[in-house]
C-alpha cells in the first residue's frame, strides 16, 4: 500500500496537466469532478489504512500518521466539494464577463497544483521538503487570489506573496537551526527526518531547539493567520474566487498549522511541553482577541469570514497550547468542524455575492425572500460558525473550554469564553442584517444555478450532526490523533 501516497501525489499533477490540454470548458469541469473524486477515494483508502492501526512510512520520504491522515482527508473532501461548486460559480462569472473562458484552464491548473502542494506538506517525512511544499502553496494560491486580474485582487495577491514569503523565510531559519542542532547526532541523512528527530530529541541542544521553534512558529504562523502575522489573510480571502476562499480557509490554514505541530512535538520531547505550548497558547488567544474588533465593525462579508478564520485558528492553537488530552481532542474536532462549516459558508456567500453583485453587508438584505435555499442556509451557517448550539462548532468549543476550566486554567479559559461570546454577537448581527429586511428592488427572486443549492444543503448535514452526535469512527480518529501528541505513533 506504500504506492498509494505516490498515486495521491501524482493525481492532482495529472489533472493539472490535463487542464492545460483540454480546451472545452464543460470537459474541464467533468475532468475536475472525476479527478477530485478519484483523489478523494485514494485519500480515504490511505486514511482507512492509517486509522486501521499502522502509519505509512517509506524511508525518509513518506510518513503518514493519524494526524497527517486526518488533514489529508479534509483536504480531499473540501477539494471535491470545491470542484462541484466551481462548475456553477465559474459559469456565472464567465457569463458576467468577470474573466474570459480561455482562462478557465488556468484556474483548474493552479487549483490542482495547490492540492498537490498541500498533499506534499502532509505526507513528507522530511521537514525540509515540508518547508518547500508550504512555500509551494503560496506560489500556487497567489495566482488564484489574483485570478480576476483586478486592481484589488492583484494588490491582495502581492500582499499575500510578500508577507507569506517573509514568514516562510523565518520558517526556513527555524528548519536550518533544527538541522544544525541535529546533524551532529543523526548525521546528514537524518537531520531533518521527523521520526528520527523525535526519537533523538532529548540529545539535541535545548537553546537551538528554542530558537528553532520560535522561528518556525512565527514563520508557519504567518501562513496560519495567527496574529499579529495575519494581515494578508483578510485581503486574500476577500479577493479570491469563493471556491478558492473555501480551500484557503478550510484546509490551507490547517496544513500550515500541521507544520507548527511537527516542530512542537519535537521540542516537547526535549524540553517538555511548557515552552512551546505556552507560546502557541499566547498566539492563539492573541489571534482571537485581534479578530474581535474587526468582526464587530466589518462591512464586507468575505472579510468577516476571513477574520472568523483567524478567530477559529486561534481557538485551535489555544486548545493545542492548553495541551490536555481533552483539549487536544477538542482542537482536532474543531479543525474538522471549522473546515466543513467555513467552506460551506464561502459557498453560500459566493452565491449571495453573485446574486446581489456585491460583498457589502449593508447592500445585502432580505435573503429569506430572494433566495429561498441560500438565505436560510446563511442563517444556519452563521449560527454554526458563531458557535451556537446545537451545531458542531459549539460542541468543540465547549469541549476545549471545559478542558481548560477542569485543568485549572481559569484566567485564559475565561478570557477565551468572553472573546468568543463577543464575536458571536458580531457575527449574528451581521448575518441577521443580510437575511432579514426588505430586499432591493433590483434583486430578483431565485437561486444561483441548480447544483450549488443542492451542495449547500448536503454540506449542512455534517455541521448539524456533529453538534449532537460524534460517530464512533470519528471519535476513534480523534483518539488516535490525540495519541500522536501524548506519545506513541499510530
Amino acid at each position: 500500500m506504500i504506492f498509494m501516497p505516490l498515486i495521491l501525489l501524482a493525481l492532482p499533477l495529472v489533472i493539472a496537466l490535463l487542464s492545460l490540454i483540454i480546451k472545452n470548458s464543460r470537459a474541464l469541469g467533468v475532468i475536475s469532478i472525476l479527478g477530485s473524486g478519484t483523489i478523494l477515494l485514494t485519500a480515504l483508502l490511505i486514511a482507512q489504512q492509517v486509522f486501521g492501526g499502522s502509519s505509512l512510512i517509506w524511508g525518509q520520504f513518506i510518513f503518514i500518521d493519524a494526524l497527517s491522515a486526518l488533514i489529508l482527508s479534509l483536504v480531499a473532501i473540501i477539494a471535491f466539494m470545491v470542484a462541484l461548486y466551481s462548475l456553477s460559480y465559474l459559469t456565472h462569472d464567465i457569463r458576467e464577463g468577470e474573466f474570459l473562458e480561455s482562462r478557465l484552464k488556468w484556474y483548474y491548473f493552479w487549483l490542482y497544483i495547490f492540492v498537490f502542494t498541500m498533499f506534499l506538506v502532509l505526507v513528507s517525512a522530511n521537514l525540509g521538503i515540508m518547508w518547500v511544499a508550504v512555500e509551494g502553496t503560496t506560489l500556487a494560491t497567489a495566482l488564484l487570489v489574483g485570478f480576476y486580474n483586478k486592481k484589488t485582487s492583484l494588490e491582495a495577491a502581492w500582499k499575500y506573496i510578500i508577507i507569506c514569503t517573509v514568514g516562510i523565510i523565518f520558517a526556513l531559519f527555524g528548519t536550518i537551526l533544527l538541522h544544525y542542532a541535529a546533524v551532529s547526532v543523526t548525521g546528514e541523512s537524518g537531520s531533518l527526518d521527523w521520526q528520527t528527530l523525535r526519537r533523538v530529541a532529548t540529545q539535541l541542544d535545548p537553546m537551538l531547539l528554542r530558537l528553532s521553534f520560535i522561528f518556525a512558529l512565527v514563520g508557519y504562523g504567518t501562513k496560519v493567520g495567527l496574529a499579529p502575522m495575519h494581515t494578508w489573510l483578510p485581503d486574500a480571502h476577500s479577493q479570491a474566487p469563493s471556491p478558492i476562499s473555501a480551500m484557503l480557509s478550510g484546509v490551507l490554514l490547517n496544513c500550515a498549522f500541521y507544520s507548527i505541530i511537527r516542530f512542537h512535538l519535537i521540542v516537547s520531547e526535549s524540553l517538555g511541553p511548557q515552552f512551546s505550548s505556552n507560546l502557541i497558547l499566547i498566539f492563539g488567544v492573541l489571534s482571537i482577541a485581534v479578530a474581535l474588533p474587526f468582526i464587530l465593525v466589518q462591512h464586507d462579508i468575505k472579510r468577516l469570514l476571513a477574520y472568523s478564520s483567524i478567530e477559529h485558528m486561534g481557538i485551535i492553537a489555544a486548545a493545542v497550547g492548553l495541551g490536555g488530552k481533552l483539549a487536544l481532542y477538542g482542537a482536532f474536532l474543531h479543525m474538522i468542524n471549522h473546515a466543513l462549516t467555513k467552506s460551506l459558508l464561502f459557498f453560500i456567500v459566493g452565491n449571495v455575492s453573485q446574486h446581489y453583485r456585491t460583498k457589502r453587508i449593508l447592500r445585502i438584505k432580505g435573503l429569506f425572500k430572494t433566495m429561498p435555499v441560500t438565505g436560510p442556509a446563511l442563517m444556519i451557517g452563521g449560527l454554526a460558525i458563531a458557535g451556537a448550539p446545537p451545531f458542531s462548532i459549539f460542541l468543540s468549543e465547549f469541549i476545549i473550554l471545559s478542558s481548560g476550566f477542569a485543568e485549572g486554567r481559569y484566567v485564559v479559559s475565561s478570557l477565551i469564553l468572553i472573546l468568543i461570546t463577543l464575536i458571536f454577537t458580531g457575527v449574528i448581527y451581521a448575518i441577521s442584517k443580510m437575511v432579514l429586511g426588505t430586499p432591493p428592488s433590483r434583486v430578483q427572486v431565485g437561486e444561483q444555478g441548480k447544483l450549488a443549492p443542492v451542495l449547500i444543503l448536503i454540506s449542512l448535514v455534517p455541521v448539524f450532526i456533529l453538534g449532537i452526535y460524534i460517530p464512533e469512527f470519528i471519535n476513534d480518529i480523534l483518539q488516535q490523533v490525540t495519541t500522536v501528541f501524548i506519545g506513541g505513533n499510530r
